[in-house]
C-alpha cells in the first residue's frame, strides 16, 4: 500500500491544525477531550507520514543534484542507495500506523484462567500459566490485581480472574484468549508418563462504566454464605454474592471478599467486562469472522498453543511458530517474542487486505 504525497500533506496539515487548537487554549469540556484524543490517535501516524515525507524529499533533492565533483557525486549516490534501501520499511510503518485501530487496545483487561481437561494437572497448569502473564505484566510496568482465585488442594487454579491495567494492555494480550496445551510428565506421575492437560484462557477488553449502562430492573442478586477454603469468615458471614443479568442469563459468583460490598463490586465490575464482550462480538459480526482466518478467532474453545516439557518447546499453532525456550517463556520475558510475532501476523494479514 503506497501513500501519495498528496496524503502525506493532508495528514501533517490536519495534525498541525490539532496542535494549533490544543494549544489555543479556547477549547473547554468535551470539545477539549475529543481534540486530545483525536491528537493522541494521530500522532504516530504523524510521525510516521514525516519520516516518509523526509525521506522522499532527501531521494529527490539528491537525485536533481547536478554535481560535477566525482567525490561529491560518489557520496550523493550512496546516500541515494542508502534512503531507497529504507524508505520501504519507513513506509510499511506508516501503512501499519494508518491501519483502522481496535477502539479497545489502549484499554486494561480482564485475565480469566480456567483448568480444563486433566484435573490436578490442568490446575497446575493453569497457575503456571498466570504467572507467566504476571512476570510479563510486572516487565512492561502493568498493574495485575487478582479479582477472584480458586485454587486446588495441591496449589494450582481451578479458576483465577485478574484485572491487568496499564498501557496498550488488550492490544498486547487479545491474541492470548484460546484452548493452552502442555505436555509434560505430572509431578503426582509415578510412572514417568507424559499427560496432555489444557487450560482455557480469555482476555476480555474492560469497558468504563459509560461503555455498559447496566439497570437495576436486569439484575438478580442473591447474598449467601460463602463456601470452599478461604478461612474461618467463610462459613460464618452471608457475603458471597450471585448476580444473574435477566437479559442475557450472564451469571457472575464472588466470594473471596469477607466484606459483602466489596464482593459486589467485584462481581459488577467482572460483569460489565463480559456484557461489553458481548457487545463488541455482537457488532464486529463479519469482522469477528475475518479475524478467525488470522490469527484464530480468540475462542475459548480453540486450541492455540501447545507447551511440550520433554522437548522444551511451545508451539503457536495459528502461524506454525515453534520456539525451543519454554522455560523463558514460562517465566514471562520469552512471551514477548510470540505476541509480537501474532501482532505483526495480524498487521501482515490486514494489510493485504487492504491492498485487494
Amino acid at each position: 500500500m503506497t501513500i501519495s504525497d498528496t496524503r502525506l500533506a493532508q495528514i501533517a496539515a490536519r495534525f498541525a491544525e490539532l496542535e494549533a487548537r490544543l494549544a489555543s487554549g479556547t477549547l473547554e469540556g468535551e470539545e477539549f477531550v475529543a481534540a486530545s484524543r483525536d491528537y493522541a490517535e494521530l500522532e504516530p501516524v504523524a510521525k510516521a507520514a514525516g519520516e516518509v515525507a523526509l525521506m522522499r524529499g532527501e531521494l529527490n533533492s539528491l537525485a536533481a543534484l547536478s554535481e560535477p565533483d566525482p567525490d561529491m557525486r560518489a557520496l550523493a549516490e550512496e546516500e541515494i542507495a542508502r534512503i531507497r534501501s529504507e524508505l520501504p520499511e519507513a513506509e510499511r510503518l506508516l501503512a501499519v500506523a494508518m491501519l483502522p485501530r481496535d477502539s479497545a487496545d489502549a484499554r486494561p483487561a480482564m485475565l480469566e484462567i480456567r483448568a480444563g481437561t486433566g484435573g490436578d494437572e490442568a490446575a497446575l497448569f493453569a497457575a503456571d500459566l498466570f504467572r507467566m502473564y504476571e512476570r510479563y505484566a510486572a516487565e512492561r510496568g502493568w498493574k495485575v490485581e487478582v479479582i477472584s482465585a480458586n485454587a486446588s488442594d495441591i496449589g494450582g487454579f481451578k479458576e483465577v480472574v485478574a484485572n491487568i491495567a496499564g498501557t496498550g494492555v488488550f492490544a498486547k494480550l487479545k491474541f492470548e484468549s484460546g484452548v493452552h496445551r502442555v505436555q509434560r510428565v505430572p509431578v503426582t506421575e509415578s510412572g514417568g508418563r507424559i499427560h496432555t492437560s489444557a487450560a482455557t484462557v480469555a482476555v476480555l477488553p474492560e469497558p468504563s462504566e459509560v461503555d455498559v449502562q447496566i439497570e437495576d430492573k436486569d439484575l438478580k442478586i442473591d447474598i449467601y454464605r460463602a463456601s470452599g477454603a478461604g478461612g474461618q469468615h467463610v462459613n460464618t458471614t452471608d457475603s458471597a454474592v450471585r448476580i444473574t443479568h435477566l437479559p442475557t442469563g450472564l451469571v457472575v459468583i464472588q466470594q473471596d471478599e469477607r466484606s459483602q460490598h466489596k464482593n459486589k463490586a467485584k462481581a459488577m465490575q467482572v460483569l460489565r467486562t463480559r456484557l461489553y464482550d458481548l457487545k463488541r462480538a455482537q457488532a464486529q459480526g463479519a469482522e469477528a469472522e475475518a479475524r478467525k482466518a488470522m490469527v484464530g478467532s480468540g475462542d475459548r474453545s480453540e486450541r492455540i498453543r501447545t507447551y511440550n516439557f520433554p522437548q522444551g518447546r511451545v508451539t503457536d499453532h495459528r502461524i506454525n511458530l515453534t520456539l525451543h525456550r519454554l522455560p523463558e517463556i514460562l517465566e514471562g520475558p520469552g512471551l514477548g517474542e510470540l505476541i509480537d510475532a501474532l501482532i505483526a501476523e495480524d498487521e501482515a494479514k490486514r494489510l493485504a487486505s487492504v491492498g485487494e
